[in-house]
C-alpha cells in the first residue's frame, strides 16, 4: 500500500462503540467518504433493518452508501483514488460468504489480501470479535468464529493503526501492543 494512504482495523465486540469510532475516524480523513455496508437488507426482518437504519442516520448526507454483501476486494479495487472506504462490518461480509468451501474461502481471502496492497485509498475495516467466548456448539458457529479470527489477524497484520474499541472506549493497540510477527512469532 503506498505510504500516503492508511489501512485501518476497528475491531471490539458487539455494541461496543466500533462503529462510532470508524466513523469519527472517516470524518476527519477530510477525504470523500464512501460508507461500504456489506449488510444483505431483509425486508422481512425488522429488527435487522432497525439496526441498519440506525447506521444510515449517524452518517453524514455526504458521504456514499456502497452495498457491497459479496463483491468486497472488487469495489476496493475501484474505490476513487484519494478517498475515504469505510468497510462495516467485516463480520457481516463473512456471514455472507459462509458457504464457500475452504478451497474457495482461501482464494477470496488471497484475493482481498492482495488487492489491499495496490489500492490508492484510505481503507477503515470494522470487525467483530467473535472468539472471546465458549467455542460455539455447532459447526457453522466455529467455522465463522476460525475464519473471522483469521481475517481479522492478517488484515490487522497489515493495518496502522489498529484499534479494540471495548466498553465504550478506544486503545489504539499499534501504540500499546507488539505484532505478532515482531515479537518473533510466524503470522
Amino acid at each position: 500500500m503506498a505510504s500516503d494512504h492508511q489501512l485501518i482495523l476497528v475491531t471490539g465486540p458487539a455494541r461496543s462503540g466500533k462503529s462510532e469510532w470508524a466513523e469519527a475516524l472517516a470524518g476527519r480523513s477530510g477525504k470523500p467518504v464512501f460508507y461500504v455496508a456489506t449488510a444483505q437488507v431483509e425486508p422481512s426482518d425488522r429488527e435487522w433493518q432497525t439496526r441498519i437504519e440506525q447506521h444510515c442516520q449517524r452518517r453524514p448526507s455526504t458521504w456514499q452508501t456502497l452495498t457491497v454483501p459479496i463483491a468486497l476486494a472488487e469495489t476496493i479495487q475501484t474505490a476513487p483514488s484519494g478517498s475515504c472506504l469505510l468497510v462495516d462490518s467485516l463480520g457481516t461480509w463473512l456471514a455472507n460468504l459462509l458457504e464457500q468451501d475452504d478451497t474457495a474461502w482461501n482464494k477470496t481471502l488471497e484475493t482481498l489480501l492482495e488487492t489491499l496492497h495496490h489500492v490508492t485509498s484510505d481503507i477503515i475495516f470494522v470487525a467483530e470479535e467473535t472468539g472471546w467466548g465458549v467455542v460455539p456448539a455447532y459447526p457453522v458457529g466455529r467455522l465463522f468464529r476460525d475464519r473471522l479470527g483469521t481475517l481479522t489477524r492478517h488484515i490487522g497484520a497489515i493495518a496502522h493503526p489498529v484499534y479494540l474499541v471495548t466498553g465504550g472506549h478506544v486503545l489504539n493497540l499499534s501504540t500499546l501492543g507488539v505484532p505478532l510477527k515482531d515479537a518473533g512469532v510466524e503470522t
